[in-house]
């Protein structure tokens, strides 16, 4: 049997790939890999929200997935929507590894700081925890990202530890943010294995549960704040509490709430960003 596994086509996404490819090998099971090039990664200049913020780096998967191009889709779980798309689901999330935000160049925060992000919620956390930071937009993959840092002069910049990780550039990473200090983005640090819905036995036997019932809260989060909140918004369930996090980009005020529900926690949110910006 040949399992074609979709993903995008950078270092990181194919080491991941090869992570998921590893899972699913077995007695009589053959595994392809199909690099898949996507909105993000054709437009790499413009902030994400220019360009569809969530979902830039899944859309064309997905259509692959739907299409029959492709048996399964290896997705960062952090870069999907907080839905599923019709037709497709989510029939496996590896065990995630570490979901922290790291600081790249420097080993704390300091007034007065260049740091390069792409990410509104990153952005809106570092200054609420330090608003004198000059926060200055930074894309590209890891590798480029980590040139950009020395070229530019930053000071730092912060991307997300599991990647680093994965690429073996732990030592790149000077410092790693409690997420008391910076919530994660919902799923950071676990992979998800996206299929034909009814098709879910192909990757079932590498589903972590745990890591599902994680993972899954925070994008029930996510999606109970709504489309229509614009601002950055984050959730991380650690295994005892799950936090949601509402904040305006500049960081001039951020709400910061738990809860059991998810649907009810992420509602909560919606409203207190609706009184915040009215």
């Amino acid at each position: 049997m040949l399992i074609r596994v979709g993903s995008r086509g950078s270092r990181l996404a194919l080491t991941q790939a090869e992570l998921a490819a590893s899972r699913l090998r077995g007695p009589g099971i053959e595994i392809a890999l199909v690099p898949i090039t996507t909105a993000g990664d054709r437009d790499r200049s413009r902030p994400f929200g220019e360009i569809g913020s969530r979902g830039v780096f899944v859309k064309e998967l997905e259509e692959a997935l739907l299409e029959h191009r492709i048996d399964v889709a290896v997705h960062s779980a952090k870069d999907m929507t907080s839905s599923d798309r019709d037709g497709l689901a989510v029939g496996a999330y590896l065990a995630r590894d570490d979901p922290r935000d790291a600081l790249c160049g420097a080993d704390r925060i300091r007034p007065g700081m260049r740091i390069g992000t792409a990410s509104a919620r990153r952005k809106a956390q570092l200054l609420a925890l330090e608003p004198t930071l000059s926060i200055e937009p930074l894309r590209g993959n890891i590798d480029t990202r980590l040139r950009k840092r020395g070229e530019r002069g930053l000071d730092a910049i912060v991307l997300a530890a599991c990647g680093l990780d994965r690429l073996g550039l732990g030592r790149e990473i000077g410092y790693r943010f409690d997420p008391e200090e910076l919530l994660p983005e919902a799923g950071q640090g676990a992979l998800a294995l996206q299929v034909r819905a009814g098709e879910e036995h192909l990757v079932a036997a590498a589903d972590d549960a745990a890591t599902r019932e994680r993972v899954e809260a925070e994008r029930a989060v996510v999606a109970a704040v709504g489309g229509g909140c614009l601002a950055p918004v984050a959730a991380h369930h650690d295994g005892t509490t799950l936090t949601g996090l509402v904040a305006a980009e500049d960081g001039s005020w951020l709400e910061r709430r738990t809860g059991e529900e998810p649907a009810a926690l992420g509602r909560e949110l919606a409203a207190l960003a609706a009184a915040r910006v009215s």
